[in-house]
């Protein structure tokens, strides 16, 4: 990623399960599996998301991945590099 160019998420596309294909604002095509972040966590909070209605129920706000008003979204660069996304922390996780 150019540090000198803010990167944000333009297009978000449920593919199957718990992967979306991410689109950014250089072009870059990024798809994430979120499956062993969700099922692997502790935290209440993130369980809910195993619900694949609800996982499915994401938007896009001003340039972030979130779901349900910031309940549940990434840091921009976890999500441009995939990565930190693979498991939860129990308690403490990537996730904001």
């Amino acid at each position: 990623m150019k540090t000198d160019q803010a990167i944000f998420v333009t297009k978000a596309q449920y593919l199957k399960e718990y992967q979306i294909r991410l689109e950014f604002n250089d072009k870059k095509l990024q798809t994430i599996d979120f499956r062993h972040f969700i099922t692997s966590s502790c935290n209440p909070h993130i369980l809910k998301y195993k619900d694949l209605e609800l996982f499915q129920q994401f938007f896009i706000t001003n340039g972030d991945l979130e779901w349900n008003d910031y309940d549940l979204c990434f840091a921009i660069d976890d999500l441009y590099e995939n990565k930190n996304i693979e498991a939860s922390n129990g308690g403490s996780n990537a996730a904001a």
